[in-house]
């Protein structure tokens, strides 16, 4: 491919919009959430205990209750999720998460739709999208959608 004026024009835009992304004030949030999280070494354990009771968890979920851990792998993988559910620094990482995500999710729709009305833009929240299907229903409009 060549590079022409026009490449470049789109290149110097796209680092610009970065920039003005990472300077956003929901991902200066979201760095902040994590680096509180983060720098916790009790909740870091936490989260990394939690990280291998979900792979247990999985282990365990291919034999079901058949398994001889069923019993004790489910309870403490639910009482390890409250407990990290229920953590402020964690619910507060979670909210700039989304926050960041929401952004991202606006800007590739305005981004889209100056393309054009045709494009299809993956949000992940396909009941609250702007239309009436998210553009993942793949049944070609059989769930009434636009398609």
């Amino acid at each position: 491919m060549m590079m022409t004026d026009e490449w470049m024009s789109i290149i110097e835009q796209s680092e610009a919009l970065s920039d003005m992304l990472l300077s956003s004030e929901a991902v200066l949030e979201y760095r902040r959430a994590n680096n509180v999280v983060y720098s916790d070494k009790e909740l870091v354990k936490k989260i990394y205990d939690f990280t291998d009771m979900k792979e247990r968890y999985e282990e365990v979920q291919r034999f079901g209750r058949y398994h001889p851990d069923y019993q004790l792998v489910m309870k403490n993988i639910r009482l390890q999720k409250r407990d990290l559910d229920m953590n402020e620094q964690v619910a507060a990482l979670r909210l700039a998460e989304n926050d960041v995500q929401d952004l991202l999710n606006e800007v590739s729709s305005i981004i889209a739709k100056s393309v054009s009305d045709a494009v299809k833009v993956p949000t992940g929240d396909g009941f609250f999208s702007d239309s009436s299907c998210g553009g993942s229903c793949g049944s070609g409009g059989s769930c009434s959608c636009s398609a």
